[in-house]
């Protein structure tokens, strides 16, 4: 069972996460920030990846913990589930339109942690979120996830839809390397014998 549950427990937040890789793309997602819970269900939503979240946080300071803290704990989460990574097609890409954005993702579930991030925001808010934070929580999700990860905005003029692309094409690229490969079911997916 590709299933795992994390707790993390910080002065700043405390969180539980639940993944399980080969769900529906249920989720049940509240961290007290109503557009990053949107995120994630996406998250969930287009990756088939059933997310459980809950996040109690410092937001009376901002939104920077609790989001940062989510993507540790969800990239911990991925990482236990996905155990030795024998039989998973490893890369993923997928390029996601949203009316006027386009955001192309690519990734890697080497175990070697890397973001680059070209998202330029036009705004530095949605609604009260921070823009800033999307690239903080990919960069939380790729270090504690092991995952190499690319994502570059090729069109986008409304903040929204630029965020919500780069979530979905995030979600569809792990969708594609988390899934079994049927043809190497019993093989790590790498020359070196392990990832």
């Amino acid at each position: 069972m590709r299933k795992a549950e994390i707790t993390r427990k910080t002065a700043e937040t405390e969180i539980s996460v639940a993944v399980n890789l080969d769900g529906t793309g249920t989720y049940d997602v509240k961290t007290g920030v109503g557009f990053f819970d949107h995120m994630v269900d996406q998250l969930a939503r287009h990756s088939l990846i059933d997310i459980t979240l809950r996040c109690e946080g410092d937001l009376h300071i901002d939104d920077h913990h609790t989001v940062e803290d989510c993507g540790i704990a969800l990239g911990q989460a991925l990482t236990k589930a996905l155990g030795d990574k024998r039989g998973i097609r490893r890369y993923g890409s997928f390029h996601l339109a949203m009316d006027d954005a386009l955001v192309r993702s690519a990734l890697d579930l080497s175990g070697r942690p890397y973001l680059i991030c070209n998202l330029p925001f036009p705004t530095q808010k949605i609604g009260t979120f921070d823009t800033e934070l999307v690239r903080e929580f990919f960069q939380a999700l790729s270090t504690h996830g092991g995952i190499t990860l690319h994502i570059d905005m090729i069109h986008g003029l409304n903040s929204h839809h630029i965020a919500e692309a780069a979530f979905k094409a995030v979600s569809r690229a792990l969708r594609e390397a988390v899934e079994p490969d049927p043809r190497r079911a019993d093989a790590i997916p790498s020359t070196k014998g392990m990832l």
